[in-house]
């Protein structure tokens, strides 16, 4: 028996899927595809965050801008250049000791995207009867229980 897929909820193996309290044996399986389910709250919810998340780490940068360009205009009316490339060094390095903290948030948007924005369904023809195996919202795992799926029912394909 070779397992293709395992986690704590689904199991793929070269015999049969285990997913959804179904236990389908591959030799029963006619056809496998995949479809768009409805959205959840959770996946509104991480479509959000994200705007949210993108937002919160695009302010900073454009209130400096701001305050650059302001401080550029007031020290070309007032000619005291020194004190402004002063605080713009400040701005310079303040920005580049704060980069590293940007790695949290910027690995949260990351895994945002890996999960994906819409709810996938994996569905199986099994005796001739449509069956929905798995409902996720987690585009990343779907993804790899659905190749799992698929190399297993064309490794018995191939047996046959």
């Amino acid at each position: 028996m070779t397992l293709y897929y395992r986690d704590d909820a689904v199991q793929v193996t070269s015999e049969a899927i285990h997913a959804g309290g179904h236990v389908v044996a591959l030799a029963d399986v006619t056809y496998v595809w995949h479809a768009r389910g409805a959205t959840t709250m959770a996946v509104r919810g991480r479509v959000l965050g994200r705007g949210v998340l993108v937002l919160l780490l695009s302010l900073p940068p454009l209130v400096a801008l701001v305050c650059v360009l302001s401080l550029a205009w007031a020290a070309q009316d007032r000619g005291d250049w020194k004190l402004a490339l002063v605080i713009l060094a400040a701005f310079v390095v303040v920005g580049l000791a704060l980069t590293p903290f940007l790695e949290v948030p910027l690995s949260w948007l990351d895994r945002s995207y890996e999960r994906g924005n819409r709810v996938h369904e994996l569905w199986v023809q099994h005796h001739g009867r449509e069956v929905l195996l798995l409902r996720t919202p987690d585009a990343l795992r779907f993804g790899q229980i659905y190749r799992a799926v698929q190399r297993a029912v064309e490794q018995q394909g191939d047996r046959r």
